[in-house]
């Protein structure tokens, strides 16, 4: 199953795709006179409290519902407003953390344990919306291309070998990164959460559509060039590790997002470095899930 939030007569709307169609999840439900859910995060603690929903949306036969052509909808994030800050993992691709040592963004090399931040998104930017910023703020972006875990149920001091129950489904997140404010800084917080540095989607896949653990391709282009070409095995915490560290004391609840870092090829790690610029076309791919596709914007 694949997870839509799009705009539908100037409303929040939950959609699940079919190939290139769109059936509103709400017409689902309420054929099974189901209540109907006002967002993503409604539906993903509709099917965290034990009701019939997921069930009902695995057996839905698309043929008996209106259907909408994906092509003509205005996508949004799939969460464009999580109720807390994204989790994001930094330096969890080997080459990756080398190639941030070298540029003096970060500390020493591979890290001994996962390194953690926050990402704002008020809100999350929709694959086919603009990278904003002025250039007056920054002058060095950078894109990072993540796989994203969506947690579908509350819980803490969670055992490893219990975290693929805790989880919804994935996306994909495109950590966009001022490297210059995060040098300065001598801190991510501020690099990483600029206005528009969050883009989310295109979907939500249901974490039984892909393997555990995690082992898929994950790219990043910049105007069609490769730039990132990696694969989610090569994570240094994979993600039963990730989200038992990070529930040891700590409650996830539904609908939190985890975004597990980026593999090496950012601009940063370029001689010299190659940062967005105007009119860049920037497209973060994983496979099974699709997508995302920003344009950039500098301003002055």
């Amino acid at each position: 199953m694949k997870f839509i939030t799009f705009l539908k007569d100037g409303k929040e709307t939950v959609g699940m795709l079919f190939g290139d169609e769109a059936v509103i999840v709400n017409d689902i439900l309420s054929s099974h006179g189901l209540p109907s859910r006002g967002n993503m995060l409604d539906l993903i603690d509709g099917i965290a409290g034990g009701t019939d929903i997921l069930r009902v949306l695995e057996s839905a036969d698309p043929a008996a519902f209106s259907r909408l052509p994906a092509a003509d909808l205005k996508l949004l994030a799939p969460i464009p407003y999580p109720r807390r800050n994204i989790f994001c993992l930094g330096k969890n691709y080997a080459a990756h953390a080398n190639e941030v040592k070298l540029t003096k963004l970060s500390g020493s090399g591979i890290p001994a344990a996962p390194v953690y931040f926050t990402k704002t998104a008020m809100p999350a930017v929709a694959s086919g919306d603009c990278i904003r910023f002025s250039r007056g703020v920054t002058t060095m972006v950078d894109y990072e291309a993540e796989l994203a875990v969506v947690i579908g149920k509350s819980g803490k001091d969670i055992r490893p070998a219990d975290a693929e129950s805790y989880v919804f489904g994935y996306t994909i997140i495109n950590d966009v990164s001022a490297r210059d404010l995060q040098s300065r800084h001598e801190q991510w917080f501020k690099g990483k959460n600029l206005d528009t540095f969050c883009p989310m989607g295109p979907c939500i896949v249901d974490k039984s559509e892909m393997p555990f653990p995690v082992a898929l391709g994950i790219r990043c282009t910049v105007n069609g060039e490769l730039r990132q070409d990696s694969n989610t095995r090569e994570l240094i915490f994979d993600l039963a590790t990730v989200i038992s560290d990070l529930s040891k004391g700590l409650t996830l609840l539904p609908g939190d997002i985890i975004s597990t870092g980026t593999p090496s090829g950012v601009g940063a790690g370029f001689d010299p470095p190659r940062f967005l610029t105007d009119g860049d076309l920037v497209e973060c791919t994983v496979e099974g899930i699709g997508t995302l596709s920003n344009r950039v914007r500098a301003e002055a």
